[in-house]
């Protein structure tokens, strides 16, 4: 995710220098055959053009509205993700509490089940992050894990949604061992089930693109509009003596339209593990570190912060 507020023009060019260079040189051309030809060569009325540049600048919104949205509501689903893992946190907490008040269950091992659950679900956090972003990085689970319990995820296919379903048995354990109250599920089962929706919004974003079409006839209308653009401005500028505005004219227009278009682009996917997208491995940090302090740990992982203006 970018969070400084100036861009480097250089930064941005490397997104949009083909459409930029496209309407310079057919600009440079047009106005070039235009002084040969003295003023005879071919011209295309701007009025057509000009309806057409509005119709793709709404169809530019259009586009980018939706991928922005897409990409907001993924921030969203994270952002309740993080709420409900220090939900979860705070109620095995709560009932661990209270099976040390009641004092049937040695308090070693109940301190042992309230570590193992939250460090599960840490390890939810960092495994729907690797998930989404298909990578393969498991080995950063394996702190968080037994190790057969570690070894069992590895061959599982869908790793997150293992895990949860680790936690929901793992309840049953802890009702049978009377390290949790015959109730106390009633309360915590929902939480997972809230986390499992989250999982459900993220992965539906990760596998349903925004519809092809609008990539398709944004990126077929921009290229039109970027070869059409020079020869259209010629019609405004149509003398010797103006004829040369047309490459600068073209060039800052075919910036813009440009900039827009790559612009949604860049946040359609919001889980491609690129400076747009959202920052999963801060959020997890975030996760980590504040469920770890839950527990009392000390050692925490340091807090994670932007590089150069971008966190990942």
């Amino acid at each position: 995710m970018i969070v400084k507020r100036n861009f480097n023009l250089l930064k941005v060019l490397s997104y949009v220098w083909p459409g930029v260079l496209a309407a310079t040189l057919l600009s440079l051309i047009g106005w070039g055959w235009f002084v040969q030809t003295g003023g005879k060569s071919l011209v295309i009325p701007f009025a057509p053009l000009g309806v057409m540049g509005t119709a793709l600048a709404i169809f530019l919104g259009f586009r980018n509205n939706n991928a922005y949205a897409r990409w907001w509501e993924a921030r969203t689903a994270w952002g309740n993700i993080l709420i409900m893992s220090r939900v979860l946190a705070r109620q095995i907490g709560a009932s661990i509490g209270n099976a040390q008040a009641v004092g049937k269950v040695d308090a070693q091992k109940l301190t042992h089940f309230q570590r193992e659950m939250v460090l599960r679900q840490i390890a939810f956090a960092h495994a729907l992050r690797l998930h989404l972003r298909n990578q393969t990085d498991w080995h950063t689970l394996q702190p968080l894990l037994s190790g057969d319990e570690y070894a069992a995820l590895l061959a599982r296919i869908n790793k997150p949604n293992a895990l949860l379903q680790t936690q929901s048995n793992r309840l049953k354990d802890g009702v049978r061992e009377e390290m949790l109250g015959a109730f106390d599920p009633i309360s915590l089962e929902p939480s997972l089930v809230a986390l499992n929706n989250q999982q459900g919004a993220v992965e539906r974003l990760k596998t349903t693109p925004l519809p092809r079409q609008y990539e398709y006839f944004t990126r077929v209308f921009l290229w039109a509009f970027l070869i059409l653009l020079p020869f259209s401005l010629l019609s405004l500028f149509n003398t010797i003596q103006t004829a040369w505005l047309t490459v600068p004219v073209s060039l800052v227009l075919g910036f813009v339209y440009t900039v827009v278009n790559e612009t949604g682009a860049a946040l359609e996917n919001p889980f491609e593990n690129t400076i747009n997208d959202v920052p999963m491995t801060t959020l997890c940090n975030t996760i980590e570190r504040d469920l770890r302090d839950m527990l009392g740990d000390t050692d925490l992982p340091p807090a994670l912060s932007p590089q150069n203006g971008y966190l990942f």
